[in-house]
């Protein structure tokens, strides 16, 4: 099983609000740059954030894109199934008339489980944990840079 692109690039796109939460909005092409996002793609996963009311976005020479709720109240799992829609592992998972023997299969329970697990995992995840993690580790690796650099030891 594989996230989509879309899923990834909606994340590290909300990752980066959050990082700048509380400031101005921020220019798409920042984000896009920033996270390694083709501009033209994350122009589409933005409008669906928006539209989902995850993310505001300003017009005007101060405008840009700002989280529309705090990063501690937008979970992970909000995130992707705004951006990827369904996550089934499986067809029947979501729609039983896929197949016939859907009653009788002991399979579709374990992937109805499995994604059950997944979303489970994913919602316990918040913008701003991911964004407290990914800072310390930002000042973790920029310690290390400086450390090498003022004793000149790696």
């Amino acid at each position: 099983m594989k996230l989509s692109t879309r899923a990834r690039y909606g994340t590290k796109a909300m990752l980066d609000l959050a990082i700048n939460y509380g400031g101005r909005p921020v220019l798409l092409k920042s984000v896009a740059d920033r996270q390694g996002i083709p501009g033209s793609y994350l122009e589409n996963i933005m409008t669906s954030l928006v539209a989902s009311g995850l993310v505001q976005s300003t017009r005007g020479k101060r405008g840009g894109f700002m989280l529309a709720k705090r990063p501690a109240e937008i979970r992970l799992s909000q995130i992707v199934q705004t951006v990827e829609g369904s996550l089934t592992l499986a067809n029947c998972v979501e729609n039983s008339a896929a197949c016939r023997s859907t009653r009788s299969c002991v399979v579709r329970e374990v992937w109805h489980g499995l994604r059950g697990a997944m979303f489970s995992y994913l919602d316990d995840i918040t913008l701003a944990e991911l964004a407290s993690r990914q800072m310390k580790l930002d000042t973790g690796k920029r310690s290390k840079i400086a450390g090498g650099k003022s004793t000149g030891v790696s």
